[in-house]
């Protein structure tokens, strides 16, 4: 089955990037047909500094090699760099009706969160999704919880679109991990982890060891003392015990019995500790990565050349659908 997914490249990935995401790459580029794009023209619906973008997309590509994307089993490429995405996102706009876009979630909260920047492209971002989605035919797309309402609507579109002009695309699938989701903002827990935030908010994949320390001392717990999962009434705690249970491999009923007596400081330097040796292999290769800057570059390349073959074709079958060439 191919598989498609990205991640924009606003900011450091961190371990709701790592778990709800790449964690299902690596075991999908082993059996599946693979495609993983930085998704820069996302990146730019919302406030960005245009002199770091180029530097944020490098960063962003060998992030996916540092947490063990293999070049030789996916295509990994830079979205901008096909230009098919942006004309099947046109097409596709021309079948979405208004309403769908504007009771999006995220365009809500985007909305929001950037009162002052509220654009069309934002408001479009869901087709440009589905393009990205639909171009390479992709069955499965491993997302985030936050973003299974705009495969959904990829769904929509595909079908919609088949229905009008023959079947063209198969209706995509979200593979969503369960327990990644889960994984919530340090400073404020009822939130989902995101590295636009705060930087004491995330736990970054490439944070260093006295960083982890730092924002994991500093996380917002709640009161009491007891290490018990209540996502309820202790939702900072919980959230910290999840992340533990995870990178232990423990379940939380274990995590809860292994600090039993125990307050929140031993709790907390156990969970640093336990982050900063899991978290290590990842920030080895990434300064690895960080000094082959030709490889990087010839990798994307070859991503390309392999995404736009791909892309070329489907094209060139959809304007024959909608009637733009013969």
């Amino acid at each position: 089955m191919r598989v498609f997914s990205g991640i924009r490249p606003s900011g450091d990935l961190h371990l709701g990037n790592y778990l709800g995401a790449i964690r299902q790459w690596l075991q999908l580029q082993e059996k599946e047909e693979c495609l993983f794009c930085i998704v820069d023209l996302h990146a730019i619906t919302t406030p960005y500094e245009p002199k770091k973008l180029q530097e944020q997309i490098k960063k962003t590509a060998i992030a996916y090699l540092a947490a063990g994307l293999n070049p030789e089993k996916s295509v990994i490429f830079i979205q901008s760099k096909i230009p098919e995405h942006t004309e099947l996102a046109w097409i596709l706009g021309t079948i979405t009706p208004l309403g769908d876009l504007k009771r999006m979630t995220q365009f809500k909260e985007k909305s929001k969160k950037y009162p002052k920047a509220i654009n069309a492209g934002l408001l479009n971002y869901p087709i440009l999704m589905a393009a990205d989605i639909l171009l390479y035919l992709a069955e499965i797309v491993p997302v985030g919880r936050d973003q299974e309402q705009h495969v959904e609507l990829a769904r929509e579109i595909a079908r919609k679109f088949n229905l009008r002009f023959g079947k063209t695309f198969p209706e995509p699938k979200a593979l969503i991990n369960e327990k990644a989701e889960k994984i919530m903002s340090l400073q404020e827990p009822t939130k989902k982890m995101s590295k636009t935030d705060n930087h004491l908010s995330f736990l970054g994949l490439f944070d260093s060891e006295d960083l982890i320390k730092e924002k994991i001392f500093r996380a917002v717990t709640d009161s009491g003392s007891q290490i018990a999962f209540d996502p309820k009434r202790k939702p900072g705690l919980s959230n910290l015990l999840n992340i533990y249970s995870i990178f232990s491999d423990l379940p939380i009923k274990k995590v809860e019995e292994k600090f039993r007596g125990k307050g929140y400081f031993d709790f907390k330097k156990s969970l640093a500790n336990l982050l900063i040796e899991k978290l290590k292999p990842f920030r080895q290769k990434q300064k690895e990565y960080a000094k082959r800057t030709v490889f990087i570059e010839e990798i994307l390349e070859k991503g390309r050349k392999k995404a736009q073959l791909i892309s070329q074709q489907t094209m060139t079958l959809v304007r024959k659908k909608i009637g733009l060439s013969i």
